[in-house]
Protein backbone atom coordinates (compact mmCIF):
# COMPACT_ATOMS: atom_id res chain seq x y z
CA UNK A 1 0.00 0.00 0.00
CA UNK A 2 2.72 2.50 0.83
CA UNK A 3 4.36 2.02 -2.63
CA UNK A 4 0.87 2.43 -4.35
CA UNK A 5 0.87 5.79 -2.21
CA UNK A 6 4.95 7.14 -3.07
CA UNK A 7 4.20 5.71 -6.55
CA UNK A 8 1.51 8.28 -7.23
CA UNK A 9 2.98 11.02 -5.85
CA UNK A 10 5.43 10.32 -7.92
CA UNK A 11 3.61 10.34 -11.05
CA UNK A 12 1.58 13.76 -9.31
CA UNK A 13 5.06 15.34 -9.20
CA UNK A 14 5.81 14.25 -12.80
CA UNK A 15 2.69 15.27 -14.13
CA UNK A 16 3.37 19.01 -11.99
CA UNK A 17 6.40 19.27 -13.94
CA UNK A 18 5.03 18.45 -16.81
CA UNK A 19 2.08 20.96 -16.96
CA UNK A 20 4.63 23.95 -15.51
CA UNK A 21 6.97 22.94 -19.02
CA UNK A 22 3.82 22.79 -21.14
CA UNK A 23 2.71 26.10 -19.50
CA UNK A 24 6.32 27.74 -19.93
CA UNK A 25 6.26 26.30 -23.79
CA UNK A 26 2.73 28.27 -24.06
CA UNK A 27 3.54 31.19 -23.05
CA UNK A 28 6.94 31.90 -24.92
CA UNK A 29 5.17 30.85 -27.93
CA UNK A 30 2.35 33.72 -27.13
CA UNK A 31 5.32 35.81 -26.67
CA UNK A 32 6.67 35.29 -29.88
CA UNK A 33 2.72 35.79 -31.51
CA UNK A 34 2.62 38.96 -29.94
CA UNK A 35 6.05 40.46 -30.77
CA UNK A 36 5.22 39.03 -34.76
CA UNK A 37 1.92 40.85 -34.51
CA UNK A 38 3.55 43.77 -33.26
CA UNK A 39 6.23 44.31 -35.65
CA UNK A 40 4.03 43.55 -38.53
CA UNK A 41 1.87 46.52 -37.21
CA UNK A 42 5.03 48.60 -37.47
CA UNK A 43 5.85 47.88 -40.37
CA UNK A 44 2.09 49.01 -41.84
CA UNK A 45 2.46 52.04 -40.20
CA UNK A 46 5.70 52.91 -41.14
CA UNK A 47 4.45 52.37 -45.06
CA UNK A 48 1.32 54.36 -44.28
CA UNK A 49 3.71 57.40 -43.38
CA UNK A 50 5.78 56.44 -45.93
CA UNK A 51 2.85 57.25 -48.72
CA UNK A 52 1.44 60.02 -46.94
CA UNK A 53 4.83 62.00 -46.84
CA UNK A 54 5.11 60.82 -50.87
CA UNK A 55 1.56 62.22 -51.21
CA UNK A 56 2.14 65.48 -49.78
CA UNK A 57 5.12 66.26 -51.18
CA UNK A 58 3.68 65.20 -54.62
CA UNK A 59 1.28 67.66 -53.62
CA UNK A 60 3.76 70.17 -52.19
CA UNK A 61 5.08 70.12 -56.15
CA UNK A 62 1.61 70.59 -58.00
CA UNK A 63 0.96 73.76 -56.24
CA UNK A 64 4.49 75.29 -57.03
CA UNK A 65 4.01 73.81 -60.55
CA UNK A 66 0.70 75.99 -60.18
CA UNK A 67 2.25 79.36 -58.71
CA UNK A 68 5.20 79.24 -61.21
CA UNK A 69 2.73 77.97 -64.37
CA UNK A 70 5.67 75.83 -65.24
CA UNK A 71 5.35 72.54 -67.59
CA UNK A 72 3.70 69.26 -65.92
CA UNK A 73 5.44 67.37 -63.60
CA UNK A 74 5.60 63.57 -64.11
CA UNK A 75 5.87 61.65 -60.34
CA UNK A 76 6.36 58.01 -62.06
CA UNK A 77 10.12 56.56 -61.37
CA UNK A 78 12.00 55.12 -63.60
CA UNK A 79 11.54 51.77 -61.60
CA UNK A 80 7.62 52.46 -61.80
CA UNK A 81 7.44 51.09 -65.42
CA UNK A 82 8.67 48.22 -67.36
CA UNK A 83 9.44 49.95 -70.54
CA UNK A 84 12.94 48.59 -72.07
CA UNK A 85 12.98 45.86 -69.53
CA UNK A 86 15.15 44.00 -70.69
CA UNK A 87 15.48 39.97 -69.25
CA UNK A 88 19.03 39.26 -70.83
CA UNK A 89 20.27 41.00 -67.13
CA UNK A 90 18.75 37.33 -65.34
CA UNK A 91 20.44 35.08 -67.94
CA UNK A 92 23.65 32.98 -66.43
CA UNK A 93 26.88 33.90 -67.64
Amino acid sequence: MQFQIEKMRGEASIKSELMQLEFDLQMQLKGVEVSALQERETQRETAKSDRISQTNTEQSKLIQQRKNNTAPIKFESKEDSLDGFDLAEFEPR
